[in-house]
C-alpha cells in the first residue's frame, strides 16, 4: 500500500475532515480554533495497534513487539519499527501495517474520558482540528469509530511539520499528551494544553512549556470557559 502526496504531506490528499466536510482554513475563521492530537489525547488506540502488529507478524514473519509499539505512541512508526526490521524493509512493513490497521485498528480504539465533551465544547466555540502523526485515512477511520466529529484532520505531522500545520490552521489552542505536542503548539503561537492520559507526566509537560496541564479531557470545557474569543 503506497500513500499519496498532497498539500499536507505524504498520506494527506486534502484538508477535509470528519463532520462538516469543510477544508483547511486559515486563522481568519471566526471563533476559536481548537486543535487536538489524536492517540492518547482523544482516543486510546492501543488494543487496535497490538492486534495489527500481531497480524503483521503472522503475515510477514516479523518479530515486532506489539506491546512496545503500543506503548511508544508519538514518534514516527518507521522509527519504532526499525528496531525489529532490516532498514531496507522498514517502509514496506510500515505500509503493510497501515493497510492492516485500516481493518483492525478502529474496532480496537476507544474514546478517552472527556473526549466527547471536550470536542463538543470546542465546536460550540468555533472549529475543531485534529493534527496527528497518524496516517490520515486511519485517523479518520478511528474518529468515525468512536463517534467524534471534528472539522479538519491533518495527518502524518511530527515536530516542525506539526507546528507548520497548526500555524496554517490558525490554531488558538492545541491539546496533546507529549512534550513534542506542547512544543509544536508553542512554536505555532497557540496555547499549549497538556493532558496526562499518555505516557508523560504533568511535570514533563510543564517543563516543555504547557500553559495548562489536565489529568483528563473532562476539564477541557472549564478551560474553554476561561478562554476569551479571539479579537475580530
Amino acid at each position: 500500500m503506497r500513500a499519496t502526496s498532497g498539500p499536507y504531506g505524504r498520506g494527506v490528499t486534502d484538508g477535509a475532515g470528519v463532520g462538516s466536510g469543510r477544508g483547511v482554513v486559515t486563522g481568519s475563521a471566526r471563533g476559536l480554533v481548537v486543535g487536538f492530537d489524536l492517540d492518547m489525547t482523544l482516543v486510546d488506540p492501543r488494543p487496535g495497534i497490538r492486534a495489527t502488529v500481531e497480524a503483521l507478524n503472522a503475515e510477514l514473519g516479523t518479530a515486532v513487539d506489539p506491546d512496545a509499539v503500543a506503548a511508544e505512541l508519538g514518534p514516527p512508526l518507521e522509527e519504532v519499527v526499525a528496531r525489529w526490521v532490516a532498514p531496507g524493509d522498514v517502509v514496506q512493513v510500515c505500509d503493510r501495517f497501515r493497510a492492516l490497521y485500516a481493518r483492525l485498528g478502529p474496532p480496537g480504539t476507544t474514546p478517552l474520558p472527556g473526549a466527547a465533551e471536550a470536542v463538543a465544547a470546542s465546536r460550540a466555540r468555533g472549529r475543531v482540528v485534529v493534527v496527528t502523526g497518524k496516517y490520515r485515512p486511519n485517523a479518520l477511520r478511528c474518529l468515525r469509530a468512536v463517534g467524534l466529529q471534528v472539522d479538519t484532520v491533518v495527518g502524518w505531522r511530527h515536530g516542525p511539520r506539526k507546528t507548520e500545520a497548526l500555524a496554517a490552521l490558525g490554531a488558538h489552542l492545541y491539546v496533546g499528551d507529549t512534550p513534542a505536542d506542547v512544543r509544536a503548539a508553542r512554536d505555532a503561537g497557540a496555547v499549549a494544553v497538556g493532558v496526562t492520559t499518555g505516557a508523560w507526566s504533568a511535570g514533563a509537560l510543564r517543563d516543555a512549556g504547557a500553559a495548562v496541564v489536565l489529568p483528563s479531557l473532562m476539564l477541557m470545557p472549564a478551560v474553554l470557559a476561561r478562554t476569551p474569543d479571539p479579537p475580530g
